[in-house]
């Protein structure tokens, strides 16, 4: 019954979004864009969207403390993002979590989630730094502003939370055993001996946080990789425009990926778009509405071919159809 709430209301965010958009564009405008478009751009685009998949995978392996070698980090990780886009409630990263268990030795579930936690910390300061460094280059209105402004707060907060938590093993145990103790469970009882492990496991991941040069290699491959992207970004604009804007670029992007957050339909069809025309309007991109909407749904469109073509490759690699991935998946959900 959740998941089917979840996914109506998904639908209907996508609707709006979708009606948003329509009602912005001129069809006209709309083919004239598509047409004139110079499609050249989109080969280096495609280069650099890879190389920043390339240093994500190598991220994730930094903050595995090397569990896995770096060809299997890339092949999980691009099943997962794969996953994540035709299938809603981010299932993909259950999946990853599944697949480091396939690995040899296994990867603790537990700790593959911590890893995950970490990632997406570090990628919300980053787009959070690109929102405002594109604050710092161009007019956006108050709404972003302010969201940025509120996501820096909670990811650094997020952030010293887990590191502590990495540096003060037994202050966390302390405070799980508290936690039982609320709630009427004795130390020795298998939900409290499950829930040890579970956090001993999660620690682990979060080992990498503990230690200057593992976390100075993460923050280091996470501003490459997102460097990486804005650069294909910016390239991508020109397919459209006869001039590109860095300011514009980091908006657009960051806005997506606020955008990935929201409850949609699967691929996030409507919001994403709606989200990079919102941004490159407010940076002065908005006219004609045809080419602005063409652009948007080019850079969705050109994401969703990347993921999909090394998603599909990444099954090859790990030797798993999606029917064995999601009864896996399915199998572990249940243990």
């Amino acid at each position: 019954m959740k998941r089917w709430r979840v996914g109506l209301l998904g639908l209907i965010v996508s609707l709006v979004a979708i009606y948003f958009i329509a009602s912005q564009v001129n069809l006209d405008q709309l083919k004239d864009a598509i047409v004139g478009a110079r499609y050249i751009y989109v080969l280096p685009t495609v280069v650099f969207l890879l190389l920043g998949l390339v240093t994500r995978a190598f991220r994730w392996q930094v903050l595995l403390s090397g569990d896995l070698p770096i060809g299997r980090t890339f092949s999980i990780m691009n099943v997962a993002y794969f996953v994540n886009g035709v299938l809603p409630l981010r299932i993909g990263e259950v999946a990853r979590i599944y697949l480091a268990t396939r690995a040899t030795p296994p990867v603790p579930p537990m700790k593959t989630a911590s890893t995950i936690i970490v990632e997406r910390l570090l990628d919300l300061l980053a787009v959070v730094l690109m929102v405002v460094l594109a604050l710092a280059g161009g007019p956006v209105p108050d709404q972003i502003r302010t969201s940025a402004l509120v996501s820096g707060a909670l990811v650094v907060v997020g952030f010293v939370v887990l590191v502590i938590l990495a540096s003060q093993r037994q202050l966390a145990n302390r405070l799980l055993q508290w936690g039982l103790h609320i709630i009427g469970r004795e130390s020795d009882s298998p939900l409290a001996v499950r829930l040890t492990r579970w956090l001993d496991h999660f620690l682990d991941g979060l080992q990498p946080l503990t230690h200057p040069r593992a976390l100075f290699a993460a923050l280091a491959w996470t501003a490459v990789s997102w460097g990486f992207s804005t650069i294909a970004g910016y390239i991508l604009m020109f397919t459209f425009y006869t001039q590109a804007s860095w300011a514009a670029t980091m908006l657009y992007i960051a806005a997506a990926a606020f955008a990935i957050a929201v409850p949609a339909v699967p691929g996030n069809l409507g919001p994403y778009e709606g989200s990079i025309y919102l941004a490159i309007s407010a940076m002065g991109y908005a006219n004609p509405a045809g080419t602005a909407v063409a652009f948007a749904v080019l850079v969705h469109g050109l994401n969703l071919l990347v993921h999909a073509s090394t998603g599909v490759l990444g099954f090859i690699q790990e030797g798993i159809s999606l029917e064995q991935l999601s009864r896996g998946v399915q199998e572990m959900r249940r243990s």
